[in-house]
C-alpha cells in the first residue's frame, strides 16, 4: 500500500475496535472512526470524505466490520470514483464477515468478505499481507480470542471465556461520549483493549482481566492523585470541555451557553463546567431524542431559556424540555446546526415582539 493516510472506519463492538488495535502496529498514520448500523455509517463516511477533500493528501479508506447496504456500497463507490477522476489518489478497502453483505461483495473488489472468520481475524491476515504488519508477541493470541466469542465458538473454552470479559470491558466502557469525544472515546477503548492482553498467558486469565477493570479504566484518566472512577472522568471530560469552547461555544440574548450533545449526567459534568469555566452563563445538553437538560450557575434563568426553546421549565439554575422535530444526528456539527436554527428563529420573534411593542 503506498498510501501513508489510512482513515478507518470500524464497527463499535468488540470486533471492530480490536481491528483498529490490530492497524495501530502499521507504518501508517490512522484515522479513526466507529459506527454503527443506520445512518450513522453513511453520516462517518461522509466526514471522512470530507477529510480527505480538506487535506488534499493520497488516503486509504478502511472500513472493517460493518457491512454496507447495496445502496450504500454504490454511493460510496460513485464517490470515491468522483475523487479519483480530480486527480485524488485514493483507495478503499472493506474488510467484514456479515453474510448480508453478500450483493455488495459479489459487485466491487474492494468489498472483501469472509463469513469464516471475524472481522478482525481477516484485519490480521490482510495486514500481514499488505500493512507491513509490525506484530507484538501477543497479537495473535488475542486475534484468536476475539474470533472464538465473536463467532461464538464455545468449544474454544479458554480463548471464548476471556473474549466474554473484553467483550464487556468494551460494552461497559461508557464515560465519554463517542459523538463530542470521537478521538478520546477511541483512544480509551483501544487502550483498555491494549492493556488486557498483559493478562492473557495468566492462570484464570479471564477472572484476572474481570477484576482489574475498574483498575484499568481509572488509570486511563488518573494524572495526579486518586479519586473515585466518577470523579476521575468527571475532571477529565470537564477539561475535554474546555479544550472544545471554540466549537461548542453558542450565545442566545447575548448570554454566552455551551452546547453538548448526548454527555448526559449534567447535574454532576455542567455545574463541573460552570465553575471551572465562569465565562459560560449556562450549559445545554441535548440528548439522541432531542430532550434538554440545562444548567446555569446565578448568571441567567435557564427556565426561561427552555420554555422560549422548547417549552420546557424548571428552576433559575436547573431545567429541561423537548425539542419538537429534533432529528438524532451522529455528528456534532449537524446538532449544532439544528440548536442555531432555533436559537435564531427564537431571537427572530422574540426580536419582531419587542419591535411591535415599541411601536
Amino acid at each position: 500500500m503506498n498510501n501513508k493516510i489510512v482513515h478507518h472506519l470500524s464497527h463499535t463492538d468488540l470486533d471492530g475496535y480490536s481491528c483498529q488495535l490490530i492497524m495501530k502496529y502499521t507504518p501508517y498514520t490512522l484515522f479513526n472512526y466507529n459506527a454503527n448500523y443506520g445512518a450513522e455509517v453513511k453520516q462517518k463516511l461522509e466526514m471522512i470524505l470530507e477529510n480527505i477533500i480538506k487535506d488534499d493528501i493520497s488516503a486509504t479508506i478502511l472500513i472493517t466490520d460493518l457491512n454496507l447496504t447495496a445502496d450504500e456500497s454504490k454511493w460510496l463507490n460513485s464517490e470515491v470514483e468522483k475523487l479519483i477522476e480530480k486527480k485524488k489518489e485514493i483507495t478503499l478497502t472493506l474488510l467484514d464477515h456479515h453474510g448480508t453483505g453478500e450483493e455488495s461483495a459479489k459487485k466491487y473488489n474492494w468489498y472483501m468478505l469472509d463469513t469464516n472468520r471475524c472481522a478482525t481475524k481477516i484485519t490480521y491476515d490482510f495486514a500481514k499481507e499488505h500493512y507491513a504488519l509490525n506484530e507484538p508477541l501477543w497479537m495473535e493470541k488475542f486475534v484468536n480470542i476475539v474470533n472464538a466469542v465473536d463467532l461464538w465458538k464455545i468449544e474454544e473454552h479458554d480463548n471464548f471465556e476471556y473474549g466474554k470479559v473484553c467483550m464487556r470491558l468494551i460494552t461497559e466502557t461508557r464515560e465519554l461520549n463517542k459523538i463530542m469525544f470521537a478521538d478520546e472515546d477511541n483512544e480509551y477503548k483501544i487502550s483498555l483493549l491494549l492493556k488486557s492482553t498483559k493478562y492473557i498467558d495468566n492462570e484464570n486469565a479471564p477472572i484476572i482481566l474481570d477484576e482489574k477493570i475498574h483498575m484499568l479504566k481509572k488509570d486511563f484518566f488518573k494524572k495526579d492523585k486518586d479519586d473515585t472512577l466518577d470523579n476521575l472522568a468527571t475532571e477529565y471530560i470537564v477539561k475535554l470541555l474546555g479544550n472544545a469552547k471554540d466549537e461548542k461555544t453558542i450565545y442566545y440574548k447575548g448570554y454566552r451557553g455551551f452546547l453538548s450533545y448526548g454527555l448526559g449526567n449534567t447535574s454532576i459534568i455542567g455545574n463541573g463546567f460552570l465553575l471551572a469555566y465562569p465565562e459560560y452563563d449556562f450549559i445545554v445538553d441535548v440528548s439522541y431524542r432531542g430532550t434538554m437538560s440545562l444548567r446555569a450557575n446565578n448568571n441567567v434563568s435557564v427556565s426561561q431559556i427552555s420554555k422560549e426553546w422548547a417549552n420546557g421549565g424548571g428552576h433559575p439554575n436547573a431545567a429541561g424540555g423537548r425539542i419538537a422535530g429534533f432529528k438524532e444526528q451522529f455528528r456534532y456539527d449537524m446538532v449544532k446546526k439544528q440548536i442555531e436554527k432555533i436559537i435564531s428563529e427564537k431571537e427572530a420573534v422574540a426580536g419582531e415582539l419587542e419591535y411591535k411593542k415599541e411601536s
